[in-house]
């Protein structure tokens, strides 16, 4: 198991990315994917047609998201937690992800930084 941490720029306010992360109609702008996702504890979600699916745990609107992604049968809870800080630039991303499993690791890390991430910047770059 690894973990990973990240800062990422946004340039955009953190209600808008708050957005981009948690309203499917949103997610569906930038990643070109229908997804399920609610902004209430205790839902489940799925992205990219269930290649990425999980429970939400928590939500500070604007501020913060923390969710548990299924990896198959795996003990360990992977957490992804979401802080997002304003910046003089739009807003700082803080991610952290833990407990992804070793065969996952790599292609995880790619997602986040280009399919979550880099299409989120390009989303508000381009609106």
């Amino acid at each position: 198991m690894k973990d990973f941490k990240k800062y990422y720029i946004i340039n955009a306010t953190p209600d808008l990315v708050f957005l981009a992360l948690t309203n499917p109609t949103i997610i569906k702008l930038w990643s070109g994917d229908d997804a399920i996702m609610s902004a209430e504890p205790n839902t489940e979600f799925s992205l990219w047609q269930g290649n990425i699916c999980g429970l939400n745990l928590e939500f500070i609107e604007n501020k913060k998201i923390v969710q548990e992604w299924f990896f198959g049968e795996q003990v360990e809870k992977s957490i992804v937690t979401i802080l997002l800080h304003e910046h003089q630039k739009g807003t700082s991303v803080e991610l952290r992800h833990n407990n992804i499993p070793d065969a996952d690791y790599d292609d995880i890390i790619e997602g986040w930084n280009s399919e979550y991430f880099e299409a989120i910047q390009e989303f508000y770059e381009e609106g």
